[in-house]
């Protein structure tokens, strides 16, 4: 009997020992933090920079240069007269392009010269409808402009228009569906897109 409690006494001792880590373990991988998450990745937002184009009006400021900052006027060959440098390629650029190649342009003048382009007026830009509407053609897109808005400018609609399968052809050639019955009843409100120059709305 003396024999078998000593031998007892380590195994029982040892299976204590042994659920106590046990729990120990446990108790830390509990308390321990979440593995951080990686940050969702965000995509690129598309560019909307306007691109100048013929008829626009600029605005050309040459930091204290007053003699140099003036309106100009983009000519249908696409080109605009800067004093100092001339004629110069502006039609298909930003207005940052355009600042920068001014800025490389004066510097055989001025050491440091800092310009600014700005668009006084968008006389370029232009939107179309085409299709089941009152008046298709041609209009100027000379502000922010929505599709009902340029619906409206289009007269409206024909009688057999198909109101809900309305799209939207971008100068890219992506298109984008507008179903004027959701945005009407105010169901899909987000579908009344602001137009982009070269937009051509179509109405089957």
């Amino acid at each position: 009997m003396i024999g078998l409690e000593t031998d007892v006494r380590p195994l029982t001792a040892f299976r204590i020992a042994t659920g106590l880590c046990a729990l120990s373990g446990a108790a830390g991988l509990a308390a321990s933090p979440a593995p951080p998450q990686a940050p969702a990745t965000r995509q690129p937002a598309a560019s909307t920079q306007y691109l100048i184009g013929p008829a626009d009006l600029l605005q050309v400021i040459v930091w204290k240069e007053p003699e140099l900052s003036r309106p100009v006027t983009v000519r249908f060959d696409g080109m605009v007269t800067v004093p100092l440098i001339g004629d110069v390629m502006a039609a298909g650029r930003t207005t940052t392009q355009l600042a920068e190649t001014l800025s490389q342009g004066l510097k055989r003048f001025i050491e440091v010269p800092r310009v600014t382009v700005g668009v006084e007026q968008a006389n370029s830009a232009r939107f179309y409808v085409v299709g089941q509407v009152g008046k298709s053609g041609e209009f100027p897109l000379s502000g922010p402009t929505t599709v009902l808005q340029a619906l409206a400018l289009a007269g409206g609609f024909k009688d057999f228009a198909k109101t809900d399968d309305i799209v939207i052809v971008r100068k890219d050639q992506t298109v984008v569906s507008v179903n004027y019955k959701r945005i009407a009843d105010g169901r899909d409100v987000s579908q009344n897109v602001l137009l982009s120059p070269g937009d051509t709305i179509v109405v089957p």
